[in-house]
């Protein structure tokens, strides 16, 4: 007995030594990082943009109050369509039970997880020139004389809607699953007893139900508006540098049309814009999970014919919206599509499995040409890297602010920066930063490290922070060193987290587009880079290997999740 009390006293002084000299030290990584790949970069920035010559010039003013505006026009739609499609499917999937409803809401969830360029380049396999939505558009105009110019759709406005369509594919999980969660979580008896005294279905929703939902809307909106506010792959793949918004502008600024000094305006303007959204969004969402129990359980069948009509109707349209430019791009990637053009036009099917036997072979013998396929092999080592990475700075960070003293409490924003902050903007301070120096592939997966690092504090910190100091106490009582107790205790706590965090890590690597065009070096693309190049050159080719690739990266993607959800899973039952 004395030998175990005397394990346990060894063991709490050792933590209390840690706690009192070394926990400074925790954040000495962290810091180091983000000072040299993000305070470092943003100063630069912000040094060129409060250049004179840079806030007197009317030509930048007028750049920047267009991007700016036409950033907000664009924004402002997403989310009103966004909400025109999400708050019907929360009703759905708070209210009703129906058949199928697990794989239907897992369908809605799909795309988010997705890369920006896998879902630009679905819509694009779907309704692009040369998409499948081709074929039927040129079957009506022959068959019936019915074209796409009877509603005066121009290719410019045809393009925009379909932006807006990918952005409410993208963003639509947000509305069910914040204002969803909120519908769930309502007391039934409130309604009831309303409708008691006599008020209708309007005046329940407006008087009771509205003011309940109010800081979920809102906390929704915020977060819909915030990644359409921040929108670059989507709108540079499917519209083009034509379609100028903050981020394609910094782009075009940057690599395109060099003025340095504007783009560094335009970053400034947009990470202050973003900040606010953030800021606000963090005070809402906290007044929703104040306001998240106790939880009811209001979901039934529905009984009404109305309701039979409502639930069918909405399941079938969410299905087809969601699942058509999911299956597009690999029926695109497989399909060939051959145009006779002639007094009438003739569309003409063929399998064909060349766009994949293409990623493998250098028709133009050039040696400067990387293979596709090494792009896969660069976007694999890429995001290995920055899990490594991410989880090296994020532990110590995380661990420190388990518990939190007033000095980690001050340290915590700075840690969320970079959310802030878009990856065109990090590109644009990588460039202005390092110069040549950026010609080093090592930079790739530091961008990449900077946009995960966030999400994997906040992964780790609450698993951290759960784990009972009484069973610590309690495996150093039974006379288990601090080696053992952290392998007995803490680590099968933090396996599940650790394996989110690195989840989270890895597709965000694999996905990356913004920060990676800017730095990327010809020689060093990854799949979102190649899949980009593809669709910028013209010929039937060109574009098969683009889908082919967009396929690759979505299948990538998909089996990365599922792979680490089992590990998890198997981890779970260990324990």
């Amino acid at each position: 007995m004395c030998m175990l009390n005397g394990n346990s006293i060894k063991f709490t002084k050792i933590r209390n030594v840690f706690h009192a000299n070394s926990r400074i030290f925790l954040w000495i990584p962290t810091l180091l990082f983000l000072f040299s790949f993000f305070f470092f970069p943003l100063f630069k920035i912000l040094a060129l943009t409060f250049n004179p010559a840079t806030l007197t010039d009317p030509n930048n003013l007028r750049i920047t109050q267009h991007a700016t505006l036409f950033t907000f026009y664009q924004a402002t739609l997403s989310t009103l369509l966004t909400f025109a499609l999400g708050l019907p499917a929360a009703i759905l999937f708070s209210k009703f039970t129906f058949p199928g409803k697990s794989l239907l809401r897992a369908l809605t969830t799909v795309p988010f997880m997705l890369p920006t360029v896998v879902v630009a380049a679905a819509f694009n396999s779907l309704f692009g020139q040369r998409g499948l939505f081709f074929p039927l558009s040129s079957f009506l105009s022959t068959t019936f004389n019915f074209q796409l110019s009877t509603f005066h759709l121009q290719p410019e406005t045809f393009n925009f809607l379909l932006i807006l369509l990918a952005h409410t594919f993208y963003n639509t999980s947000i509305v069910i699953r914040i204002v969803g969660n909120a519908i769930s979580r309502l007391d039934s008896k409130l309604e009831s007893s309303a409708r008691v005294l006599g008020a209708d279905t309007f005046h329940v929703w407006k008087d009771i139900i509205l003011p309940i939902l109010r800081p979920s809307l809102l906390a929704a909106a915020l977060l819909v508006f915030m990644f359409d506010f921040t929108s670059f792959g989507v709108i540079l793949l499917l519209g083009g540098s034509q379609f100028a918004t903050l981020e394609v502008e910094i782009y075009i600024r940057a690599l395109q049309l060099p003025n340095l000094n504007l783009a560094a305006l335009l970053s400034v303007i947009q990470l202050i814009f973003t900040l606010i959204f953030s800021i606000l969004y963090t005070r809402t969402i906290n007044k929703v999970q104040t306001q998240s129990a106790p939880r009811f359980s209001t979901a039934r069948p529905p009984k009404t014919h109305r309701e039979r009509i409502f639930v069918f109707a909405f399941c079938v349209f969410l299905f087809a919206f969601f699942i058509l430019p999911l299956i597009s791009l690999p029926i695109r990637s497989l399909t060939r599509l051959e145009a006779d053009r002639g007094q009438r036009t003739e569309v003409q099917y063929g399998f064909t499995t060349d766009y994949y036997e293409e990623l493998f072979i250098n028709r133009r013998g050039s040696l400067f040409y990387v293979p596709p396929v090494q792009a896969a092999l660069n976007s694999l080592g890429f995001a290995g890297i920055t899990v490594i990475l991410s989880l090296a700075l994020g532990y110590p960070a995380a661990y420190a602010l388990a518990k939190p003293t007033r000095f980690e409490k001050f340290l915590d924003p700075f840690l969320m920066l970079p959310l802030g902050a878009s990856a065109v903007m990090m590109g644009l301070g990588f460039i202005l930063s390092f110069g040549r120096l950026i010609a080093s592939p090592f930079f790739i997966p530091i961008a990449h490290t900077l946009i995960a690092l966030p999400f994997v504090i906040r992964t780790l910190q609450p698993a951290l922070a759960s784990i009972p100091e009484r069973l610590r106490q309690a495996a150093s009582t039974l006379g288990a060193s601090p080696l053992r107790v952290w392998q007995t205790v803490d680590f099968p706590i933090l396996s599940r987290a650790t394996l989110s965090a690195a989840t989270f890590a890895f597709t965000v690597s694999l996905g990356e587009f913004g920060a990676t065009l800017l730095i990327t070096r010809p020689e060093y693309p990854t799949i979102p880079i190649a899949i980009s190049r593809f669709l910028s050159q013209p010929g039937g080719l060109n574009y098969g290997q683009a889908m082919a690739m967009a396929t690759v990266l979505m299948l990538l993607t998909t089996l990365s999740i599922l792979l680490i959800e089992k590990l998890r899973f198997n981890n779970a039952g260990e324990l």
